[in-house]
């Protein structure tokens, strides 16, 4: 029960790593706001995790949804602990054929959103004495992919915030550390599946990305946000952990 008597938002927490994120640190003890933009989908959960959870519409664009968001933690929780920025999206396209407003948004989902909820978090987990603040980037910060510029733009963007967050917020006793993914299995890739031709090959290219063949699973994302957000990780800020199968290490 690492997380007796903390509490935390998830962003995103509707699905995949969010929802394991948030079940797992229900788990070992936390109180925790499920926000996502679907409320029917965050509720899903929090009925999963009982009455440890809260959920919350919260469109992370949003300056005004990421304060109400935050308050709502502290209102029905009594403060805050742990922030996870987990809410994101992708789409496909280089810096020519994106249109402006599909850029704007990858960036203020992935990126923007980072900032926003901390700006309202940090008061409140400064208030409890320090806590975490877990960001949730990829891999493909460091290398690339091909097709996804505004995706790419934006994860790398959250891993130097991060950095960044984790110089400015060392003296409130804040570590903010960043999670960078590989392929996950979520229900993203399942909406994929039912749009191409051959899904069986399409799975096999996914698990062919990483050395161990394999594709991730949230469980496995969610375990290592519950380290960064313990005591066990108190001398780990400004890092950010990769968990891709060895895909960056080919």
């Amino acid at each position: 029960m690492r997380f007796k008597n903390k509490v935390a938002v998830v962003t995103g927490a509707g699905s995949g790593i969010g929802a394991a994120v948030a079940r797992r640190l229900a788990e070992e003890g936390a109180s925790v706001v499920l926000a996502d933009l679907d409320l029917g989908a965050a509720e899903k959960v929090r009925a999963e995790i009982g009455s440890a959870a809260a959920s919350v519409a919260a469109d992370v664009r949003s300056g005004a949804d990421a304060e109400r968001m935050i308050a709502f933690a502290v209102e029905r929780f009594g403060g805050l602990d742990i922030l996870v920025n987990n809410a994101g999206r992708g789409m496909r396209g280089t810096v020519e054929t994106m249109e402006e407003d599909d850029w704007d948004d990858i960036i203020s989902v992935n990126l923007k959103s980072v900032y926003l909820c901390s700006k309202y978090a940090i008061p409140a987990i400064r208030a409890r004495g320090g806590g975490a603040i877990v960001n949730i980037a990829s891999n493909i910060a460091t290398v690339g992919i091909r097709d996804r510029a505004a995706y790419v733009a934006s994860k790398g963007g959250v891993a130097s915030l991060t950095r960044a967050m984790a110089l400015d917020h060392a003296p409130d006793n804040i570590r903010v550390n960043s999670i960078a993914p590989g392929v996950v299995w979520s229900n993203y890739y399942e909406r994929i599946l039912e749009t191409v031709e051959d899904p069986d090959a399409f799975v096999s290219a996914l698990k062919a990305r990483a050395p161990i063949n394999r594709m991730g699973t949230p469980e496995e994302i969610a375990s290592a946000v519950a380290w960064l957000s313990s005591d066990e990780a108190s001398f780990t800020t400004g890092s950010m952990v990769t968990i891709d199968g060895g895909m960056t290490a080919w």
